[in-house]
């Protein structure tokens, strides 16, 4: 993707089944938990950079000594100082002491037996060290403490604080992991004060006798039952509570990822599964996903039990993770994504009249080069049929001279665009940012025949175009093909995303500039104006009454009219070649990732009414002139 989006937090949780003295043994390190949990959150550095943190329990603190910990930093660097800053506690400690696991367990802070991992991407634009996670909520009561780390994003944020207000509390922010932790933190406190009176009643159960049946009999679905009932967003939320007790929740709707594993030694849940296969050196059959709507919960008895919280509704896991956010290492996505870019040759060759030998094909590195490998595969096949079909035509009289010429027919693809990233980060500290950003990326010179050449480059998607307009196309033009084709593998972008995807801003997307543009341009103004009255006539409704009338702005168009206007709008001043732009079909993108058909920022089609209710709030923005989020 030339325009990196802010995306997709990754978390990570660990529970260790054993004591640490079998790690010690079996592994030479009581540390075996710190250090998976160090290389899970490294290989999902992808999704977050703006910060990291952590939480440890330990299950067999004595009182008057810390059972939980924490640790957080803000920056690209955060997995890096948070892991040190912990490893600092042990290096003056001595040696024999320092792989002396009873030692670790009883004196040491963070070797303990339950993690919780998390990195970071802001999709609302607050930022520090306050906001990252895990949120942790405090008490003297091991019970009571509970830290929530996750991947998501509440469309309803309004609804769940009015409802800590009307119980009574005084929350101390807004935003949605202050509020979550509240509301989960709350329902925690009835579960306990449900035990409590339950086996306390006859006060013949009482101080530690009670606290231990309290933390022993802990409801974890009522929990996460009560405090979820009227959620609505894309979630998967990790959670430890002080006693001992951990879980991983997913959405009904099955929008975020998370995937697990779990043997005799060890429980892992990670918001990607080639990280955990990495981690364990597993074989991809080993690990499973969660459910939409379920709960893993490991108890402080090592027991694990698979909880259904919430009925699966509407399940739409996100096509944006297999398209660009996810790992390209996961066996499916790999092929999703090459599938993505075999799907696509029809448009090509519509594109470049089906003249493969004076066209060049390439990508844009490096998230789009799995579907160019595809569009390769798909191009060969298809010259292949070609030659086949002029040999056979030519029959047993082709001659020699005919024949090398068939067979020296070739698709021509080579690495025409290179990323320059350190002059991006040059770029970034500088007042001349908008005229440097055209040399952001490099071209490999001489790998077009100029004036002949057609130049097909296929990226994984376009969002807003800048790049394109400020940098791609203009420095690729400086090879003088005929004709440049951009390539999206998938569909053209029209609607924000509230679930977790920094893009919440019509003004945005090039295709819903497009779309406007075109209703100018025919006269068609009383479109714009009728779906923003019919947005603000519904603005103050409930979510489930909300409608998404913003389809009516691309209603009178085909795809390829809003993809002409768009391949206009995009071309800089002063390029010599024509400009085309190819997207992907939605029923492609289906048949590419058939198990993944969350697809509301190219339909419309959200799963959730609170979705409905933040692209009617965008569209409003958009045309009140109002420069915020839509959630």
């Amino acid at each position: 993707m030339t325009e990196p989006l802010k995306h997709e937090c990754g978390i990570v949780m660990i529970r260790l089944l054993k004591p640490l003295d079998y790690y010690q043994k079996k592994y030479g390190s009581w540390q075996y938990g710190l250090n998976k949990l160090y290389l899970l959150m490294e290989k999902q550095h992808n999704r977050g950079q703006e910060g990291a943190g952590l939480a440890v329990v330990k299950l067999e603190s004595l009182p008057g000594n810390e059972f939980i910990y924490r640790e957080r930093a803000t920056g690209s660097s955060a997995i890096s100082e948070i892991f040190s800053n912990i490893y600092k506690n042990y290096e003056r400690v001595d040696k024999q002491k320092l792989n002396d696991p009873i030692y670790a367990s009883e004196e040491l802070p963070f070797a303990g037996e339950l993690f919780l991992g998390h990195l970071r991407y802001s999709t609302t634009g607050k930022d520090g060290i306050s906001y990252v996670h895990p949120f942790l909520r405090r008490s003297n009561w091991r019970s009571r403490n509970l830290a929530i780390a996750g991947n998501f994003n509440m469309t309803n944020l309004d609804e769940i604080f009015k409802q800590l207000v009307v119980q009574g509390q005084h929350p101390r922010n807004y935003a949605d992991t202050f509020v979550l932790l509240e509301s989960l933190g709350h329902h925690l406190d009835r579960e306990i004060q449900y035990q409590f009176d339950k086996f306390g009643k006859d006060r013949k159960v009482k101080g530690e006798e009670l606290n231990n049946l309290i933390e022993k009999n802990l409801d974890i679905h009522f929990m996460l039952n009560k405090a979820s009932e009227n959620w609505d967003g894309g979630y998967t939320i990790g959670g430890l509570i002080g006693c001992g007790d951990g879980f991983v929740y997913r959405d009904p709707w099955g929008i975020r990822p998370a995937f697990y594993y779990h043997d005799e030694e060890i429980v892992v849940v990670a918001s990607e599964r080639p990280v955990i296969q990495t981690a364990l050196n597993l074989n991809v059959e080993e690990i499973k996903e969660l459910n939409p709507g379920q709960a893993i919960i490991v108890k402080k008895d090592g027991s694990i039990l698979f909880s259904q919280i919430q009925e699966p509704k509407n399940i739409s896991p996100c096509s944006f993770e297999r398209i660009y956010f996810s790992r390209g290492s996961d066996a499916d996505i790999y092929n999703e994504r090459k599938d993505l870019g075999k799907l696509l040759l029809p448009s090509i060759l519509k594109a470049i009249d089906s003249d493969i030998q004076h066209t060049v094909f390439s990508f844009i590195p490096n998230t789009a080069e799995v579907a160019f490998f595809g569009m390769s595969e798909a191009l060969n096949k298809h010259m292949n049929n070609v030659k086949l079909k002029k040999i056979t035509d030519k029959g047993v009289s082709i001659s020699e001279e005919d024949l090398q010429k068939v067979l020296s027919m070739r698709v021509r693809t080579e690495k025409v665009v290179i990323k320059d990233i350190k002059l991006r980060t040059f770029i970034a500290q500088d007042g001349q940012r908008n005229d440097l950003a055209a040399h952001v990326y490099d071209i490999t010179y001489n790998s077009v025949r100029p004036y002949e050449d057609n130049l097909v480059v296929i990226d994984d998607s376009i969002v807003r175009g800048t790049t394109l307009k400020q940098s791609i196309i203009k420095i690729l033009d400086r090879l003088h093909p005929k004709k440049i084709v951009i390539v999206s593998s998938s569909p053209q972008i029209r609607y924000p995303d509230c679930y977790g995807i920094d893009m919440s801003r019509m003004s945005e997307f090039a295709a819903f500039r497009a779309a406007i543009e075109l209703l100018k341009e025919r006269g068609m103004q009383s479109v714009i104006d009728e779906v923003y009255k019919k947005s603000l006539a519904q603005k103050n409704k409930p979510k489930e009454e909300i409608v998404n009338y913003v389809k009516e702005i691309y209603a009178p168009f085909s795809d390829e009219e809003i993809s002409s206007k768009m391949a206009e709008m995009l071309t800089p001043p002063g390029t010599k070649a024509k400009i085309e732009i190819v997207f992907q079909t939605i029923e492609n993108l289906h048949k590419a990732t058939p198990n993944h058909k969350g697809d509301w920022y190219f339909s419309g089609d959200y799963p959730t009414p609170g979705g409905n209710r933040m692209v009617n709030t965008a569209f409003l923005n958009y045309m009140e002139g109002i420069d915020k989020r839509s959630y």
